[in-house]
């Protein structure tokens, strides 16, 4: 009996890995290594490289390893290029992940929890974001999330499939132990990048936008530790085993920090003043993303570790001094 997780060799699909090894889980990986890197995958976890959208494959993952539960992380994830790539975006995160659904519904797997995001809300009404709230998806990357939710939803109600669909804000940070992090060449997360810049790997970095209406002009986000969110799915996991219901979760810390602030928290924790430049909106970025955790908080009993920005920096800056002494 095993858990399948799928873009385990990615950034957070590999936390999600530590995680349930150290619970004393079995678990196997699927991976096409576009943006994730094998060698993050601990030794002794099996590695398929393949599609989630290849039902022979996954199927025969299934059977051979006995996988009751999977755990679906597997997508392409930048909103800007999600716009000048619909059907990328599209055909990666939905119709594989319609495929996924349907080889784990014909090959008995009895729980699955996906990875979703808060930018199915799009522009929200207020702030904080609770689940309930209105979803208007203003990227094809958050429409194609929304569509996942709906074809899981639906595909439990028909075959009884129990799910958990966890809606991300903003991931960062690394593992506190410094056996994964952040490790996609290109990637595009604000604390990866301005890491990047403090460490010398970026000559500088851009601010996309300063006239948004929050209280320093620069965009508002909810982030969440990477280690804090691994452990969202275990409590999702466990929610699941004991008989509870689907659910959908929002997960992040209930407050959020501007562009600006968090650039400035990377500056002090690294002791580096590195080039910032401005420029225009990029299309896609609402304003302000908060999550109203309270009901991941009351139904799955979860509780944050690492609700702490300096700690969140520090970890990742750490993680990107390492990744920079690997790449030499």
């Amino acid at each position: 009996m095993a858990v399948l997780v799928t873009g385990g060799a990615g950034y957070i699909g590999s936390h999600m890995v530590l995680e349930l090894l150290d619970r004393g889980e079995t678990v196997v990986v699927l991976d096409n290594l576009s943006t994730g890197v094998d060698w993050v995958v601990p030794e002794g976890v099996k590695l398929f490289v393949g599609e989630t959208g290849n039902q022979s494959l996954v199927s025969a993952i299934i059977r051979a390893h006995d996988i009751r539960a999977i755990i679906h992380f597997a997508a392409s994830i930048v909103v800007p290029d999600s716009v000048s790539d619909p059907l990328g975006y599209y055909l990666n995160n939905t119709v594989n992940s319609r495929a996924l659904i349907e080889a784990a519904v014909k090959g008995g797997v009895r729980h699955m929890i996906f990875s979703s995001t808060a930018a199915v809300y799009g522009t929200p009404d207020r702030l904080p974001i609770n689940e309930d709230d209105r979803m208007n998806p203003e990227s094809p990357y958050g429409m194609s999330k929304l569509m996942t939710e709906v074809m899981l939803r639906h595909a439990s109600e028909a075959h009884g499939l129990g799910h958990v669909i966890l809606r991300y804000f903003n991931v960062a940070g690394a593992d506190p132990r410094q056996r994964t992090g952040q490790s996609t060449p290109r990637a595009t997360h604000l604390i990866k990048v301005a890491a990047e810049a403090a460490t010398g790997r970026r000559a500088g970095m851009s601010v996309f936008g300063t006239d948004y209406p929050t209280p320093d002009g620069t965009g508002l986000r909810d982030y969440i530790h990477v280690s804090d969110l691994a452990r969202a799915h275990s409590a999702a996991l466990d929610h699941l085993r004991s008989g509870g219901a689907n659910g959908t979760f929002n997960c992040g810390y209930g407050h959020g920090f501007s562009v600006f602030e968090v650039i400035g928290m990377v500056k002090k924790v690294s002791g580096v003043d590195f080039p910032v430049a401005i420029e225009g909106r990029r299309p896609g970025d609402p304003a302000g993303l908060v999550a109203d955790n309270r009901r991941i908080r009351s139904v799955l009993d979860w509780r944050p570790a690492y609700d702490d920005l300096e700690t969140i920096v520090s970890h990742a800056l750490a993680w990107e001094k390492k990744l920079a002494l690997r790449n030499r």
